[in-house]
């Protein structure tokens, strides 16, 4: 069993900035990558910034420039910074723990962001 809670979401004005965290527990050996996600009223789910064990990072053209994935000290656990919001950032923000094979990948409950004035 893996678990992943996030925190870090919050109400903030356009322009603002926000850091999401991230953190694996359990059953967390061989973890491959953590990443971001996230859903919009609305929207399918969508990929935000993942990073891998060995620092390579991916991110949606949306965000490119304006968020940073980074891992934390302990291998489990990851931020999401997340500068000059716009509204269409608006969305609950997804943790997700991949691990070799995918059958072991475990999502987060989920962190509300909400960029409005």
């Amino acid at each position: 069993q893996v678990q992943v809670v996030e925190s870090g979401g919050g109400l903030v004005q356009p322009g603002g900035s926000l850091r999401l965290s991230c953190a694996a527990s359990g059953s967390i050996f061989s973890i491959y990558a953590m990443g971001w996600y996230r859903q919009g009223p609305g929207k399918q789910r969508e990929l935000v910034a993942t990073i891998t064990n060995s620092g390579n990072t991916d991110y949606a053209d949306s965000v490119k420039g304006r968020f940073s994935i980074s891992k934390g000290n302990a291998k489990n656990t990851v931020y999401l910074q997340m500068n000059s919001l716009k509204p269409e950032d608006t969305a609950v923000y997804y943790c997700k723990v991949d691990f070799p094979g995918g059958r072991r990948d475990s999502w987060g409950q989920g962190t509300q962001v909400t960029v409005s004035s």
